[in-house]
């Protein structure tokens, strides 16, 4: 397991690139200042895991934000990058556009985004990816929980946000923990794991 430093410098300078142009939102400007807003998040450390490392495949289903079925085999064969948040988050705010403009970066490229909404109903999902431009579905967890006892013991249930990278063959291959601070190091990952041979 590599553990990647919370900050570097030139990495986030990188990423800003990304968030540069986002809209103005006072829950993520509350956060950024500092501000306490309610969430529970842990402290932006970043795990990657070699092949030998990432267990077993994870196997979930659910029903999305707009009523669809999804589930883990719809994304055999290629990466995923699984985010846990709710629509109050103020981290989970911050780092939405950056999830954004990497989803549509790598859209038919290999790579596909899902969300898992642990706390909000469908309307207030689709509120949020409207307000965000995010293409990519959630599955709503509130009320089953089933999606995060899936990744029980990669994603800490209480720490939101938490994204995710599957590779594949759908196994745990990184995570990161809080706030994405550096987008930039989210879309090398993903890079390498889309051209990863296994």
């Amino acid at each position: 397991m590599k553990i990647i430093p919370r900050c570097v410098a030139t990495v986030v300078a990188a990423g800003l690139l990304l968030s540069g142009c986002a809209a103005v939102d006072p829950l993520a400007e509350q956060y950024s200042a500092g501000r306490d807003s309610g969430y529970e998040s842990r402290d932006g450390s970043i795990s990657e895991f070699a092949p030998t490392d990432r267990g077993e495949p994870i196997v979930f289903d659910g029903m999305t934000d707009a009523g669809h079925a999804v589930s883990s085999s719809g994304y055999a064969g290629e990466v995923l990058v699984v985010n846990f948040w709710y629509a109050a988050c103020a981290p989970c705010r911050v780092e939405a556009p950056d999830l954004a403009a990497l989803s549509d970066k790598y859209q038919d490229a290999g790579a596909s985004f899902l969300g898992v909404n642990i706390y909000d109903q469908p309307d207030t999902s689709l509120a949020f990816a409207r307000n965000f431009n995010i293409t990519y579905p959630s599955i709503m967890d509130a009320d089953s929980g089933t999606a995060r006892l899936a990744f029980a013991g990669h994603a800490p249930p209480s720490a939101v946000p938490t994204t995710l990278l599957l590779d594949k063959q759908g196994r745990v291959a990184a995570r990161f923990i809080g706030l994405i601070e550096a987008p930039s190091i989210l879309d090398a990952i993903i890079s390498d794991l889309i051209n990863e041979e296994l």
